[in-house]
């Protein structure tokens, strides 16, 4: 029998309790909780005690999208295990995990200084810097050298299962269920990445997980972490840079130079395979990640019915016609969604 599921936001005895067993509270001390924006899959707390500030982030059973989407909620120890791997590669390219609760499914980490600054809000606000898509390609082209044909990570991140059912099953999955004329391309394209385990993979490398820093990009949120395909981390990326390119043509040439420079330093610390062969599978997996966003169960919330369809119509013609490089998706979209 599944346990019945604890929502720490509206519990506070047992959040409590988590903090006075990690001896970051005391048993007399009432908490101060504050629910944080963020993704559809986890709540995200603010919780503040005697001795400091803490972020506590809990896996929800079930999504909060329009369509059904139930995720294990173990996937919460993929994403302690993805941090704190990432933090002796890079240190401060995460943050610190502070302690574990395995029965609530949650975990605590530093909670980040109010000074950072989310780079999804960034963009969408026309303040596009190509130089921190270049420091996001390099943490992430760091984290992939180096994780690279680790037999040891490869069994620690055997997480298959989930990384089809948060990530493969709703974006390529579900886009193939609505546009059944490239439907064996898109699962061609999910069986090869199902079989590429090369590195390991965030799963989630979005805008919205990435806050810029005194010292450079922090990213968040790797409950998708799987040990496979690190082409995929890139095209999820770049993936974002495309739709706000489509979407805020007047930034149009700024994101398509963020574009660049994110695959040039990210390509750079490529030494664990052929690049044209990294490259190839991005650059081809980089329109049905775009589709998906559109036709997939995770829809992208600020397009408005115009831009769905122009873009839509983008992504197809990339799937049809794929191109072998990200420079040519490049300069496809910018021919394409350039005013």
């Amino acid at each position: 029998m599944t346990p019945e599921f604890t929502d720490l936001a509206h519990a506070p005895a047992t959040l409590r309790g988590i903090f006075v067993s990690l001896g970051l509270a005391r048993e007399d001390e009432s908490p101060k909780i504050t629910q944080l924006a963020g993704g559809i899959s986890s709540g995200i707390l603010r919780v503040e005690f005697n001795s400091g500030v803490y972020c506590l982030k809990q896996a929800l059973p079930k999504l909060k999208v329009a369509k059904e989407w139930h995720v294990p909620v173990e996937r919460v120890f993929a994403e302690i295990g993805w941090l704190e791997t990432v933090g002796e590669i890079v240190p401060g390219s995460v943050p610190k995990v502070l302690g574990q609760d395995t029965a609530s499914k949650s975990f605590v980490m530093e909670y980040l200084p109010d000074s950072y600054r989310n780079w999804k809000s960034d963009l969408l606000a026309s303040r596009v810097e190509p130089s921190i898509a270049a420091a996001v390609g390099a943490v992430l082209g760091k984290i992939h050298a180096a994780t690279a044909r680790s037999a040891s990570l490869a069994a620690r991140f055997a997480t298959d299962a989930n990384f089809y059912a948060i990530r493969l099953e709703p974006y390529l999955v579900e886009a193939s269920r609505h546009h059944p004329g490239v439907r064996s391309r898109l699962n061609e394209l999910v069986e090869r990445t199902q079989g590429t385990h090369l590195a390991l993979v965030h799963g989630d490398v979005s805008p919205k997980n990435i806050m810029i820093g005194p010292n450079g990009p922090v990213f968040l949120d790797a409950e998708c972490a799987w040990y496979g395909d690190p082409a995929f981390d890139l095209a999820f990326c770049l993936n974002h840079l495309l739709l706000k390119a489509a979407w805020l043509p007047a930034v149009l040439p700024a994101l398509m130079e963020s574009f660049r420079s994110l695959v040039d330093t990210y390509m750079a610390r490529v030494n664990f395979e052929p690049i044209a062969d990294l490259e190839y599978r991005a650059a081809t997996l980089l329109p049905a990640l775009t589709l998906a966003r559109v036709d997939g169960k995770s829809p992208v919330e600020y397009l408005d019915e115009p831009a769905r369809i122009a873009i839509r119509a983008a992504a197809l013609d990339l799937l049809k016609d794929p191109r072998d490089c990200l420079d040519d998706v490049r300069g496809f979209w910018t021919r394409k969604f350039s005013t």
